[in-house]
């Protein structure tokens, strides 16, 4: 069982992309539009939009909000995805009848499970032998939980210690043992940019080029390149380099200025590289991150640019579209 579909249904979309930019004066276009849906069985809309359960960590940290609630929180916004994370409820991924309860709240709000992010399970990485098949091992469980909830991934860490080159390939290791197991169960095993080397992003794509496994793969996130206190990687050639691997997308904001914009990241430059470049159109999370707006006001903001940025890219394509029509004639 594969996920890829939402870079390729249908037909080679590399090669429509290739067509649509010479046909329509050579723009990068994400080659999704109203009138060739019907001909090309694209999806309707440019890209969904999900939720990361880390956008609500204050509320349910201070017990304001229940996992179990998540679903129907993320519906009150209007998403109908979830993505969760682990710590919220890190001794029951192997408990059924909780796991059964998440699956029947979400079929009851009609939200999709997604992907779990999994933290604190031990370095994939890790330069010990044992202390490394302890965290792939560690993760099984998660595999296993988001199998049951219908999710399509694991995130996970890519944490090791070494020179640049060990690093890869103790994470490299570790990412396909655990991607193994992943395919047993038709879950794939994505890693985020999330500190140290995997902030780099040249890093991070050779070391999945490295795992050698279909199911493993990436979640590129819109902010975490910061490798160290001195060091931050260039977030735009970062995603760039990591979408090739993407089987999902972070859409990370804290800021937002008097027009709605995030004020970290240019999100129309960064959505022409993520579905104009790369042809993305499966689900984009929102990790709403800042504290200058409440949790829920943040992800209401982050979910307002991305569908503005997503009604300008569909409305470039119908115009561009309705102009290929005229000269056609």
């Amino acid at each position: 069982m594969t996920h890829m579909s939402a870079k390729t249904p249908g037909v080679d979309r590399r090669s429509f992309l290739g067509m649509s930019a010479t046909a329509f004066g050579g723009s990068c276009l994400p080659g999704v539009y109203s009138p060739w849906s019907q001909f090309l069985k694209l999806p309707a809309l440019l890209f969904d939009i999900s939720l990361a359960e880390w956008s609500l960590h204050r509320a349910l940290n201070n017990k304001e909000l229940d996992h179990l609630d998540f679903p129907k929180k993320a519906k009150s916004f209007g998403i109908g995805a979830c993505e969760y994370v682990n710590t919220f409820w890190k001794d029951k991924a192997r408990d059924a009848k909780y796991v059964g309860e998440l699956r029947k709240r979400c079929e009851g709000e009609g939200t999709k499970s997604v992907l779990i992010m999994c933290d604190g399970e031990g370095a994939l990485g890790d330069p010990d032998d044992q202390k490394r098949t302890t965290a792939v091992e560690n993760h099984y469980k998660w595999v296993e939980a988001a199998a049951a909830l219908g999710c399509h991934s694991i995130r996970v860490n890519a944490q090791s210690q070494g020179s640049y080159e060990e690093q890869q390939k103790l994470a490299a290791d570790g990412l396909h043992r655990l991607s193994e197991y992943g395919d047993k169960h038709a879950i794939h095993v994505i890693v985020e940019n999330h500190g140290g080397l995997s902030s780099n992003g040249k890093w991070l794509s050779e070391t999945l080029a490295l795992a050698k496994q279909p199911q493993c793969g990436a979640l590129p996130d819109f902010g975490n390149f910061r490798i160290s206190d001195k060091e931050e990687y260039d977030r735009y050639l970062g995603v760039d380099q990591l979408m090739p691997f993407a089987r999902g997308v972070s859409a990370k904001t804290h800021d937002f200025d008097e027009q709605g914009n995030e004020t970290h990241t240019d999100y129309f430059r960064m959505l022409e590289i993520v579905v104009g470049k790369h042809a993305w159109h499966g689900h984009i999370g929102i990790e709403y991150e800042g504290n200058k707006l409440s949790e829920d006001d943040g992800i209401r903001a982050t979910k307002k640019l991305l569908e503005r940025v997503r009604d300008a890219m569909q409305a470039k394509l119908d115009e561009q579209a309705k102009a290929a029509g005229k000269d056609g004639k």
